[in-house]
């Protein structure tokens, strides 16, 4: 069974086909267009243009994924696309496209989960992971501890109350004075800095729950960045490592907190932060003191991307054939808690 899968959540479009037949899904092809480079004038996604570069991306995507997979429209039997949460313009494109497929196809449709995605997505990796398993989704928009038992079994052992840990990296970064997107700008000054030098806040570090903070951490960043005045170009890569430090730290005591909660010994680690490399380097060194795996996605399929959609869907299939439906008619969940994932 062949699922193609479209993402176009925010500012990636990205399409992917995957073999749903095997026992783990396989990846055939995927392509992916980032907007980052149109965005970059305006500090920050700007959600019309990103739909209207949706628009013009994804046919030609479409057809890059078939021609490297040496397969035809006709070849597939399932379109999965993202529901949400994410742009609502943004998920329109995606959704209509795929829903337009189908009909003209007569193959059924499945809506996708933009977090279950990430969730799934280290099942993509050459080292895939086993259930059940403590996942950490950290990301722009999310910050969230689960546990996973199987597919669509998940429940949330705790997230951000106010601000993402991505948007950390990012709103720090623009008060640096760095350009978008700012997470990989602020990592890359951050290797010439000394985290050590200032003693930033680790917001619920020891709340004695698994909840993260990071909106007083950025309070904190400017007003750092403020007493310093005209000496900060001096001392930006101090303030930014000690900005990714702080960060780091809470993500990998949080997530070993709830390793040592849940008794379980397989750490999943996804979103487009997990390609941070401090982070991955304490989190590798601590679990293997603990005797726990920790499984990534590929580098380049941490961020957004159409492969994860496509494994997320082939992956429901398998336990649940029936939800694909040659049903047309679409909606889009712009918010869309993963606790609230029904099918």
């Amino acid at each position: 069974m062949l699922v193609l899968g479209i993402e176009s959540s925010c500012d990636e479009t990205g399409v992917a086909l995957v073999e749903a037949a095997l026992a783990t899904p396989q990846l055939l092809s995927h392509a992916l267009y980032s907007q980052i480079a149109m965005h970059q004038a305006y500090g920050g996604v700007v959600p019309e243009l990103a739909s209207r570069d949706h628009i013009r991306r994804v046919i030609p995507l479409t057809r890059e994924v078939l021609n490297a997979s040496q397969k035809n429209l006709a070849d597939v039997d399932v379109v999965a696309y993202t529901r949400g949460p994410g742009l609502a313009g943004a998920l329109l494109v995606g959704a209509g496209v795929a829903c337009a497929l189908g009909a003209s196809l007569q193959k059924p449709v499945i809506g996708v989960h933009h977090l279950e995605g990430h969730l799934l997505s280290p099942f993509l990796s050459l080292d895939p992971p086993q259930f059940p398993f403590v996942a950490l989704l950290v990301s722009g928009g999310h910050t969230q501890l689960m546990r996973v038992d199987g597919v669509g079994q998940y429940t949330l052992l705790g997230e951000t109350i106010d601000d993402a840990a991505g948007e950390a990296f990012d709103k720090s970064a623009k008060l640096l004075g760095l350009g978008y997107p700012g997470g990989p700008a602020l990592s890359k000054l951050a290797e010439s800095g000394d985290p050590a030098v200032f003693k930033l806040p680790r917001p619920l570090l020891h709340s004695g729950n698994l909840d993260f903070s990071f909106a007083g951490l950025k309070t904190a960043v400017m007003t750092q960045a403020k007493k310093l005045g005209d000496g900060l170009d001096a001392r930006k890569a101090d303030l930014a490592a000690s900005t990714e430090a702080a960060i780091v730290e809470v993500l990998l005591k949080k997530s070993l907190a709830a390793l040592q909660d849940t008794g379980l010994d397989r750490l999943v680690v996804a979103g487009g932060v997990g390609a941070n490399r401090h982070l991955r380097e304490q989190l590798n060194s601590a679990c293997a003191k603990r005797g726990v795996r920790v499984h990534y996605p590929e580098l380049h399929l941490c961020t957004d991307n159409g492969a994860m959609i496509a494994m997320a869907a082939a992956m429901r299939l398998q336990t649940q054939s029936t939800l694909a439906q040659k049903n047309y008619s679409f909606d889009v969940k712009p918010r869309w808690p993963l606790a609230d994932l029904s099918y």
